[in-house]
């Protein structure tokens, strides 16, 4: 006879001790914190046929973006399928196959069908939010979570995950007043909540409360920041309230010390890492040597191109360093991976590639090239991934690179368009002083 877990959900191969440390590892991806993988192994020592544990792995090392995830992952997926004994454990199979052959989409779309039969199955709402991220699906984001909302309550274990992931949601969507109200809620129910922190944290960085996101940010770090691995990203988010304040020293402070200045081999610290530096770098700061730290750190994975939202940030801080022949390697690498049949060609050929051209162009100093490819691409943005947050960085390059190729009219209607949607910034306004300039003089 089958056990459950705490959720009521089947598990396939479990016996108590293992559901035990199963449980920790599902805590520990809500709260984006601790070691599930190392959770996950102590409930398989338990239980070497327990299929959701096989699962957890998987996903674990999925999620991450790295190339080098996929052999544990393919390892334990195959146990996971020989194993697997509901519908729901086999949904997970077939999600898991699905994106490790590539296929995102359609592995979002198991996973949506299983959680809408299974709406308390924590890990698969999980997932599938964070496939809905990687995928740029800003409304699915929104909609898998409202579905199995009505199954939740604060009574059951969990629900301050699922309270930020559906606050997420909404704000990718613009229901910013609902967003910051449940995330804030999700962070009162548990403080540990890295992704329920981050989420408010976007509704005030999309709505230019700059000295609120500090606030925000500020006011208990230590529970969101220790043993976290979203920690540099949710650092990241207050450096940006630094930035949009035209404080420039304060950013670059928190890029040293609490981002770990470069340093860190894990992609999605270094996505952030090169997000900010290229930041500041538009901006005119002087960030050193910095970008040679960080691109020595990207070199061992630059060409991987499994997901076209990392290719970019590797060529930004390829070209930040003046690696400009490394740089023209990872678009040779992206020319093969868009003959291929899965997403990420898509990804790559629709935004992603063109976006990599664009920041190297930008470092060549070809601006005019750098707005022709921008222009292309900023209103698809989107289907390469990310947030709105972090697209912003194409909307501030092609801003800066009008400016610098010369092309006035184009720079003024850039800033009065983010003066407009962004009107509460004061780095909007100093575009808009900048371009009133640049017209005046002509």
């Amino acid at each position: 006879m089958s056990l459950k877990d705490v959720l009521g959900i089947e598990l396939s191969g479990a016996n108590s001790r293992a559901i035990g440390h199963y449980e920790r590892a599902i805590r520990e991806l809500q709260c984006v914190r601790g070691d599930p993988i190392a959770s996950a192994d102590a409930a398989i020592a338990e239980a070497p046929g327990f299929a959701m544990a096989h699962a957890v792995r998987a996903w674990a090392h999925l999620l991450g973006t790295e190339l080098s995830g996929l052999p544990n992952a393919r390892e334990a997926h195959a146990l996971a399928a020989a194993t697997a004994g509901t519908a729901r454990e086999r949904a997970h199979v077939t999600a898991l196959g699905l994106l490790l052959e590539g296929h995102w989409h359609r592995s979002a779309r198991v996973l949506e069908d299983c959680t809408i039969a299974a709406p308390r199955d924590a890990l698969g709402l999980l997932v599938g939010h964070q496939l809905d991220f990687f995928t740029g699906h800003s409304r699915m984001l929104r909609d898998r979570i409202a579905r199995a909302l009505p199954a939740w309550d604060e009574g059951v274990p969990g629900y301050h995950s699922i309270l930020g992931m559906a606050a997420f949601g909404l704000e990718e969507t613009f229901d910013f007043s609902r967003a910051e109200a449940i995330g804030r809620r999700a962070v009162e129910l548990e403080p540990l909540d890295g992704w329920a922190q981050h989420a408010v944290a976007h509704v005030l960085e999309m709505q230019c409360r700059q000295h609120d996101g500090i606030a925000w940010m500020r006011s208990n770090p230590a529970a969101w920041s220790s043993e976290s691995y979203l920690a540099v990203h949710n650092w990241w988010h207050l450096a940006l309230f630094h930035y949009d304040l035209t404080d420039y020293a304060t950013t670059l402070s928190l890029y040293d010390r609490e981002m770990g200045g470069g340093t860190s081999s894990v992609v999605l610290d270094m996505i952030d890492a090169s997000a900010l530096l290229f930041r500041l770098q538009l901006r005119g700061v002087d960030v050193s040597d910095r970008w040679q730290v960080l691109a020595d750190a990207w070199a061992p994975v630059a060409t991987a191109c499994n997901y076209a939202f990392n290719d970019a940030h590797a060529v930004m801080a390829l070209v930040g360093a003046g690696r400009l022949e490394a740089a023209r390697a990872v678009l040779a690498a992206q020319e093969t991976s868009m003959r291929r049949d899965d997403d990420n060609a898509s990804f790559t050929r629709e935004v992603g590639h063109a976006v990599a051209r664009a920041f190297l162009a930008f470092g060549e100093e070809d601006y005019a090239r750098t707005v022709s490819l921008l222009r292309e691409v900023r209103s698809i943005a989107h289907r390469f991934g990310g947030s709105h947050a972090q697209r912003d960085i194409l909307d501030l390059t092609l801003l800066e690179a009008a400016f610098r190729a010369g092309q006035t009219g184009l720079a003024r209607a850039l800033a009065t368009e983010r003066q407009e949607t962004r009107h509460d910034s004061p780095l909007s306004r100093l575009f808009v002083r900048r371009a009133a300039g640049r017209a005046a003089a002509a």
